[in-house]
């Protein structure tokens, strides 16, 4: 193990849960590729990423910059320079893969992986899991060391998922297992409904300017007019809604000054 390794440990940030499973990079090539799984662990509060034998040495150029922020859990990452070390802590290994193994291991779907893993964090248990190489994934010998495996129900035409990606989707169920994914907002409006006096007072000055635009002949006048007010009625106006639509009419209905010229 490298001195990284043995001096940096999970890292502690908002958001992030000490009881996330370890996240185990085989081999991984490419510093795009490792950084932005360091950005789809922050997004999901994962913490802990282990890299057994990165190809090309540690750390790499460029490697910050694809993590877009998420630099803790690179500066936080550990060096392993073999899988059975990465993992010796562990009390439950899952492999990830596309690929039918024939080694009679539970197949687990991310998201009934995820439900599984939450419940073992539950009572203490230490989590990894392991994704392969870009290229080639990991050998049937690395799959061995795991407990199950995870597979993703991707379409059979194209089953193979950039590195990044598989660590995004299992970081997301997690997080939905885990219970916390909540979102940011709801998209409720946070202006209250208008009054019925001010919905009233626009359908007026909207009837007005309407007919002084010649809009409706006379003997339709009536049935434009109530059709007009179910569609604004189903459009469930709020205070900011009457007022930009009145501010909307009176610039469409102001005089423009004659020019003499």
């Amino acid at each position: 193990m490298s001195d990284l390794a043995q001096s940096a440990g999970p890292c502690e940030r908002p958001g992030m849960s000490a009881a996330a499973p370890v996240i185990i990079l085989v081999e991984p090539q490419l510093a795009e590729n490792i950084g932005m799984t360091a950005r789809a662990m922050a997004n999901f509060g994962l913490a802990e990423l282990r890299l057994v034998a990165p190809k090309g040495g540690w750390p790499k150029k460029g490697v910050r910059e694809a993590a877009s922020g998420a630099v803790h859990i690179l500066d936080a990452a550990t060096i392993h320079a073999t899988l059975p070390e990465a993992i010796s802590d562990l009390q439950y290994v899952l492999a990830t893969t596309a690929r039918e193994r024939g080694q009679m291991k539970r197949a687990y779907a991310p998201d009934d992986a995820m439900a599984d893993v939450a419940s073992r964090q539950e009572s203490g248990q230490r989590v990894g899991i392991l994704f392969g190489r870009e290229r080639t994934g990991l050998s049937n010998d690395e799959v061995s060391l795991a407990d199950a495996i995870v597979t993703f129900p991707v379409s059979p035409e194209f089953s193979s998922l950039n590195l990044a990606q598989a660590v995004l989707l299992v970081s997301y169920e997690w997080r939905r297992a885990a219970g916390l994914a909540r979102q940011p907002f709801d998209g409720a409006m946070t202006a209250p409904p208008a009054s019925r006096e001010a919905v009233l007072s626009l359908f007026e000055s909207l009837e007005t300017a309407l007919g002084q635009a010649g809009f409706y002949p006379p003997e339709k006048r009536l049935g434009i007019i109530r059709n007009m007010r179910d569609r604004l009625h189903r459009m469930a106006l709020t205070e900011q809604d009457v007022r930009t639509f009145r501010g909307a009419l009176r610039a469409l209905t102001r005089r423009v000054p004659h020019d003499p010229s």
